[in-house]
């Protein structure tokens, strides 16, 4: 992540640009330097995940009741000294870094292929240096935050960018990540996660001044030497030749330094001796070795300029300075066109190219780059006027800073006083907030998300021009949704934001959605991919959020789906038409599931939620199930209807670690330890785990018929408890030995396995023993071929499709799930 080759540099080249801090100093700091103002960090969650997961286990499908415990704590830490945490995830993936995204989802198959080998070989969790985080963890990351109070957000782009530009607009006491493109950006200080003592609330701050001072350039210098060493957006490759150029002209080569280093430092030298000669008088591609990349690399370099920041290297023909706060640069690398930059030609001003390296800036404070004065207001560069970057305990209203994917324009959402409308939504029940407002902790005052005309703006052809807000005839790339009720879309963006919803904001507006690695063994035929089995749901979902999809006679766009499963190049997306689904009354309209607040709607969201996972004949016994366990069972209907190898020992397993659960403290997980680690059960515990991010999915789309903590994997999922489980159901203990003896949990298991045994027999699935199977069910225990799958739609036996395993990757269009069973 990053900037090629910079976290090496400055680890061991410049180690003095790394400054040992303290949060606790930096708030008293700044509270004396702002009184009123609540110290706050921006977290990017995702640099964070690794570092929050400290249970020993992740191999078994994620010990989620500790890692839980371990959040409690690191928040608990940062609010004890009165600092507040601010949480930011990536909200999508941008096209621009695709390439990047395959490239790390491809390097992580290899690894998870040696984490299999090595349990075959060792039937033991491998050591830490092969740690891969568990299935799901961002997705429940989020919705552990918001439990426990936290203001979470996820982004509308990629999250470092807004992750920055927060911090900056905020006035924050700094970012806490680990992404050197933090060190690029001109925003607040950077301190390291990974260099965080949680008891002393010790780390180290990267200083930005320092590392321009130790390579002899300017902060406005950092976004072109960053393109130039290769980020996520620009390819390490593209300006290699150019690299080594530099490095063989360069007389100061460190004989100490290692080859990156030295590279690091000719690059930078050749930027501050001969391209600053002709800044402001000559493009950077007569200067740079562009060629046909010249359009992404202007792209690379705007990617790094915040709402209302300039850049010297970027210029027009007026020569003015160019700000990057209200345009969009062209996403096709191969395009010839000047990349559109919106000027200001009334401007005379002259922008500085650099800061002072000798600046004493103090760390906690956020310095105005022109006038070298602690500003605590941020300006708007359209209007002039000031607008308080943070707010006090007494004030009731507050400015926040978004930015459109799409263009970089800023959408500034305020209410002042006078507001008081209000859009009614379908709430999560767990937190009974309406989630089409964003709500500032400390803050009474109810902010929307956007304006009518913003979505309009959102929804409108890509082929009607509009004006650039300066006047200089440039085209703005509009957003084609795949939505047009703006209504509707506004509300799905707002649970976006808010950390509410899964996949739905990203299906609806760009119709487009991925998922990372999961642990799969590749060379285990007879369980199918967690992505092929749950895709008839997805499918589901789509009909349901594309609406014109529900007419039969009707072309329904396909959804680009970027899943990582075991033979998938990732070349191109799966492109996965809607499935029809049959909804008991008829499938309701979006607007009657989220906006309509009378008590029969919840009726019909349950109704819809059965159907998705086509298990509307089940409605009645699943609704005689007590919490949490209903969204399980309906999980589990599901799974074992799709998947013919699942066999009742399974089961015995799934159900008894959920009822053992309840009864568990965090201690007892912690000291918890499998006889041994088996392959089959690490892929099980995965599958299940990926299926209640699914839930997710579902019970959003449909308006949260269930409370989202029935699904949270803390409340009814630990994997080292379902490998124990497992691991005595194969050996053919008893249910009582599973459910250690308890005769209160016998009546209960009993009950939940007639449920889900009753289900299945309704769609003729039988669950046997593994005794009883034939030789067409032995799967990994001596069956040929691939494993068994069914339909998708849930009505047909026998119909005629391919093996899961043979399903091409690609840009295959799937119409319905036709895999058939065997």
């Amino acid at each position: 992540m990053g900037v090629r080759g910079l976290q090496g540099f400055v680890g061991s080249t410049c180690p003095h640009i790394c400054t040992v801090v303290n949060f606790k100093e930096l708030a008293e700091h700044h509270r004396s330097k702002y009184p009123g103002c609540t110290p706050t960090i921006v977290v990017d969650a995702m640099c964070c995940l690794r570092y929050w997961y400290t249970p020993e286990s992740w191999i078994c499908g994620g010990q989620w009741r500790e890692y839980f415990s371990a959040l409690r704590d690191f928040v608990k830490s940062f609010t004890a000294v009165g600092i507040k945490l601010v949480f930011f995830f990536d909200g999508m993936v941008e096209q621009d870094k695709r390439d990047e995204w395959v490239k790390r989802r491809l390097k992580n198959n290899r690894e998870i292929s040696r984490i299999f080998h090595y349990i075959k070989s060792h039937k033991e969790q491998p050591g830490r240096n092969m740690f891969f985080i568990p299935s799901g963890l961002a997705v429940f990351t989020r919705f552990a935050l918001k439990t426990l109070g936290q203001e979470t957000l996820c982004s509308l782009q990629e999250a470092d960018y807004e992750v920055a530009s927060y911090g900056l607009q905020h006035n924050c006491l700094g970012i806490l990540g680990e992404d050197t493109d933090y060190l690029i950006y001109d925003t607040c200080p950077y301190f390291s996660i990974s260099e965080l003592c949680l008891e002393s609330l010790d780390t180290i701050m990267l200083c930005r001044e320092k590392l321009c001072e130790s390579l002899g350039l300017c902060v406005a210098d950092l976004p072109l030497l960053a393109c130039l060493l290769g980020n996520d957006i620009i390819p390490e490759g593209m300006f290699e030749s150019f690299r080594y150029k530099c490095l063989s002209s360069y007389t100061s080569v460190k004989e100490n330094f290692d080859k990156k280093g030295n590279i690091i430092l000719a690059v930078s030298d050749h930027i501050s001796k001969v391209l600053h000669l002709y800044q402001g008088e000559k493009k950077l591609e007569e200067l740079l070795p562009l060629g046909p990349n010249k359009a992404l690399f202007y792209k690379g370099m705007a990617s790094y300029l915040l709402p209302g920041q300039k850049s010297p290297w970027l210029f027009q023909k007026s020569k003015s300075v160019i700000t990057l706060d209200k345009q969009v640069m062209s996403s096709d690398p191969e395009s010839r066109q000047e990349v559109p930059m919106c000027t200001d030609p009334e401007s005379k001003q002259e922008v500085p190219m650099c800061t002072d390296p000798e600046s004493k800036q103090e760390v906690p404070m956020c310095t105005d780059p022109e006038s070298k004065q602690e500003v605590p207001m941020c300006t708007d560069p359209e209007s002039g006027q000031e607008v308080p970057m943070c707010t006090g305990p007494e004030s009731r209203q507050e400015v926040l800073m978004w930015t459109d994917s799409e263009c970089r324009q800023e959408i500034i959402m305020y209410t002042g006083h006078e507001s008081k409308q209000e859009v009614p939504v379908c709430t999560d029940p767990i937190s009974k907030q309406e989630d089409s407002m964003c709500t500032h902790p400390e803050i009474n005052q109810k902010l929307p998300v956007a304006t009518d005309s913003e979505f309009k703006l959102m929804c409108t052809n890509p082929g009607i021009k509009q004006e650039d807000p300066a006047n200089v005839g440039l085209e703005i790339k509009q957003q084609v949704t795949m939505v047009s009720d703006t209504e509707i879309l506004k509300v799905a963006r707002t649970h976006h934001v808010q950390a509410e919803s899964y996949l739905v904001y990203n299906i609806m507006s760009s119709g487009e959605i991925e998922c990372s690695n999961t642990l799969e063994d590749e060379l285990d035929q007879a369980l199918p991919s967690q992505a092929f089995i749950y895709r008839p749901i997805r499918q589901r979902v789509y009909s349901l959020l594309l609406e014109n999809c529900q007419d039969v006679a009707s072309t329904c766009p396909a959804v680009k789906e970027w899943f990582v499963y075991p033979g998938n190049p990732l070349r191109h997306p799966d492109l996965v038409r809607p499935l029809q689904m049959t909804v008991p009354g008829g499938t309701p309209s979006l607007k009657i599931l989220w906006l309509n607040q009378e008590a029969e709607i919840q009726v019909r969201r349950l109704d819809t939620l059965l159907a998705c996972f086509n298990l509307s004949s089940s409605r009645e016994e699943l609704q005689a199930v007590e919490s949490p366990f209903q969204a399980l069972c309906c999980l589990l209907i599901y799974l074992f209807v799709q998947v013919d190898t699942l066999c009742l020992e399974d089961l015995h397993a799934f159900i008894a670690q959920a009822l053992c659960l309840q009864g568990k403290s965090t201690s007892q997980l912690v000291n918890l330890q499998p006889d041994y680690i088996n392959p089959r059960a690490v892929q099980l515990g995965s599958l299940l785990v990926r299926g209640l991010t699914t839930l997710v999915l579902v019970n959003s789309a449909c308006g949260f018929p269930w409370k989202t903590s029935d699904f949270m994997p803390w409340n009814v999922f630990d994997g080292k408890l379902f490998h124990q489980k497992y691991l005595q159901s194969e050996k053919g203990y008893a249910v009582e030995v599973l459910l250690e003896q308890n005769r209160s949990r016998l009546t209960k298991f009993h009950n939940l396995k007639a449920v889900v045994c009753k289900a299945c027999m309704k769609e003729n699935r039988r669950i046997t023993g593994r005794v009883h199977w034939g030789s067409h069910h032995a799967g990994r225990w001596g069956r040929q071929g691939s494993g068994s799958h069914r339909t998708g739609s849930g009505y047909s036996r026998s119909g005629q499709g391919q093996p899961w395993r043979d399903q091409g990757p690609g840009s295959r269009q799937y119409e319905h799930d036709q895999w058939r069973r065997y």
